[in-house]
């Protein structure tokens, strides 16, 4: 990896990084930009292999697929998670495997960076109300800019430094895995993206039959072999089914309460 190829990377991942301003706010940062499959496609264009990214950046994207962060609580950092994990097993010419295992322990690197970047800023926070109490409205307007001195310290500083220098260290520690340890971590990679649809199925799955709904799907695709397109259109038929019989239950409801 280049040194520019190293700049890039860290400079995408602040971009993309939680509460940074610059791309649209979170929008276009943390909810676009800072999803893996999208980071994937960014590292892939960066580093050249635009196909391993992007099936890279998927692999992450399914682990934490269900992820929600309320306010300030997280339990996984998917930019440090993408913008670390990927570029690190690209350029050692890992698996697919390779780069979930090594995403899941920057995944918690990342949500510690946040918390003490949290508590830094809150100096800012003080700084900005004594500044509106003084009437100096220009600097407590810039003081967002000045907290985000301290994000960019947390994320393109450990970024470029893993991706420019780490390489070399990724590169020995992947040749020199056994074979025993490196077949350990594919299993366990290829059963990472299974709690990530179960997280997702948590929250999305809340009356019993929904469930049968899932499993009809699985046995479509996993066991029929049906084309995506074919599965897609059975399910929006199932969908208005549902949703008709849904609506009507409810009306009937209404009848027998004015009634």
């Amino acid at each position: 990896m280049t040194l520019i190829q190293a700049l890039l990377i860290a400079l995408f991942g602040y971009l993309s990084s939680n509460y940074s301003p610059w791309v649209f706010g979170q929008l276009g940062g943390w909810y676009t930009m800072g999803r893996p499959l999208v980071s994937g496609l960014i590292i892939g264009l960066i580093l050249g292999d635009v196909r391993t990214g992007i099936l890279m950046g998927a692999a992450v994207q399914t682990l934490y697929i269900g992820l929600v962060t309320p306010g300030l609580s997280m339990p996984a950092d998917l930019n440090f998670a993408a913008y670390m994990g990927i570029p690190l097993a690209m350029v050692a010419g890992a698996s697919t495997e390779y780069a979930l295992s090594l995403s899941v322990p920057l995944s918690f690197l990342g949500v510690s960076l946040v918390y003490v970047v949290a508590s830094v800023n809150v100096y800012w926070v003080r700084k900005q109300e004594q500044w509106i109490e003084q009437g100096k409205i220009k600097k407590a307007a810039n003081a967002p800019i000045y907290a985000s001195i301290s994000q960019f310290i947390a994320r393109f500083v450990p970024i470029f430094l893993a991706c420019y220098f780490g390489q070399d260290f990724i590169i020995s520690v992947v040749q020199a895995i056994p074979t025993w340890l490196g077949d350990t971590f594919v299993i366990f990679g290829k059963m990472l993206p299974a709690v990530g649809f179960a997280m997702l199925l948590r929250f999305v799955l809340s009356k019993n039959i929904e469930l049968v709904y899932f499993f009809v799907g699985f046995i479509m695709i996993a066991v029929l072999k049906m084309p995506i397109v074919a599965a897609t259109m059975v399910a929006c038929f199932l969908a208005y089914l549902d949703i008709r019989y849904t609506a009507k239950k409810e009306n009937e409801l209404e009848v027998e309460v004015d009634e």
